[in-house]
């Protein structure tokens, strides 16, 4: 896959302001892999534990594998023990949440707010401690920067969260 054409096509979608973006389906098409197009553009899910995130611990930012915009700080990160990587909350505001009744339930539905790429689903169940929200998102959504690359990779304002602060205020 090739995350930099991505990354230099994010900014061409009509999301003034922004350096975060949609590419055009026929990017995304040739160059996410069919898991990734799957679960990002048409709303899948893939496997618990069969998946790149479910179990990594390294220090690191997640970002949507469509767009790069941040969503998640491996420092807001824990193990649910349902096989999906699942965070206590966002990094920044890039997320969006929107009510899902597919399947025949009622349940919280998790969007980047820029590319909106489908992510996962977020359960109040998460750390009492951490403010009791579990996002559950989707490995095949992300990509991770891991924090020794973050200013290579042009997230080094997220270094902050990493040292307490916040980058987005």
């Amino acid at each position: 896959m090739a995350n930099t054409d991505l990354q230099q096509n994010a900014g061409g979608s009509g999301n003034a302001g922004t350096p975060y973006g949609k590419p055009s389906p026929d990017t995304l098409k040739s160059t996410l892999t069919p898991e990734q197009y799957a679960v990002t553009q048409q709303c899948g899910t893939e496997p618990p534990f069969q998946n790149a995130f479910w179990d990594n611990h390294e220090a690191g930012l997640y970002v949507d594998v469509v767009s790069g915009e941040p969503l998640f700080a491996s420092i807001h990160k824990f193990d649910s023990g349902t096989g999906w990587p699942s965070f206590t909350q966002p990094v920044a505001p890039n997320v969006t949440e929107v009510e899902d009744r597919s399947y025949g339930m009622r349940r919280v539905e998790v969007r980047s707010k820029h590319a909106d790429s489908h992510l996962g689903h977020v359960f109040p169940d998460g750390p009492r401690e951490a403010g009791g929200m579990r996002y559950c998102i989707n490995s095949a959504s992300l990509r991770f920067i891991p924090l020794a690359e973050l200013e290579a990779a042009g997230y080094g304002a997220y270094r902050v969260v990493f040292e307490g602060g916040s980058a987005h205020g």
